[in-house]
């Protein structure tokens, strides 16, 4: 396996853990930014909303902050209810401080919270899909189950309604259609985003870190013998 390459100041959460593990000082906090979006899906618009946690702290004192997607969610069926998303991102949230954690990084395990949204959906529980993640189907490949994965990239804009002003994002992700036991299941991840009038370094950095998210994915499903097509963002 390659050497990760480590960005400093750090853009992910392999940053982190690769600077800690070079002998640096890292520490971290993690905030929340539960954004809704006004997204395009076939010409028809619709309202999502993007979990964010945002990761600040310092390396040798030198202050950084970065931003990760953690899930999608909407009241449409073009994604996961935000229940089901909020429930999905604290899952990927929680194998990110298991990571920190193993390189001596201690953040406070804080969560995604949006009670309001959930009571919404209270009625509606027996609408919900699996949140079986791509962890989980990992670890079922890695017991003997045959599982074949579908991945489709892709990068699209998204008005991002911040409290005082909106913003027009772009974001890298891919869609994960998993078949196991004859039931085929969506698994979204968001890879990276950046703003959409920023230069080309930006949105370039943004896509590198998206591949490179992607090809640790692969690692793991090579790993699992688990069937998948490779895909990266050119």
């Amino acid at each position: 396996m390659e050497e990760r390459i480590s960005h400093n100041p750090p853009m992910s959460i392999m940053d982190l853990v690769s600077l800690k593990k070079a002998g640096h000082e890292v520490t971290v906090d993690n905030a929340f930014e539960i954004n809704e979006v006004e997204l395009d899906h076939e010409e028809h618009p619709f309202q999502a909303f993007l979990f964010f946690c945002r990761f600040t702290g310092a390396i040798d004192g030198q202050a950084y902050n970065f931003k990760k997607c953690y899930s999608r969610g909407c009241t449409h069926n073009l994604c996961p209810h935000v229940s089901q998303a909020v429930m999905i991102a604290n899952r990927y949230l929680q194998r990110d401080f298991v990571a920190l954690e193993k390189a001596g990084i201690n953040p406070d395990r804080k969560l995604f919270t949006l009670e309001g949204m959930l009571s919404k959906f209270e009625e509606k529980r027996d609408q919900f899909v699996s949140t079986l993640i791509l962890d989980d189907y990992i670890h079922l490949a890695k017991e003997g189950n045959d599982i074949f994965i579908h991945i489709d990239l892709e990068n699209f804009a998204a008005v991002e309604n911040f409290e005082n002003y909106k913003e027009k994002r772009l974001f890298f992700s891919a869609n994960f259609a998993v078949t196991h036991l004859g039931e085929k299941h969506i698994c979204q991840k968001c890879l990276s985003c950046c703003a959409l009038d920023d230069n080309e370094m930006e949105i370039r950095k943004a896509r590198d870190l998206a591949n490179r998210r992607a090809a640790i994915l692969y690692e793991e499903f090579d790993k699992a013998k688990i069937r998948y097509n490779r895909a990266f963002f050119e």
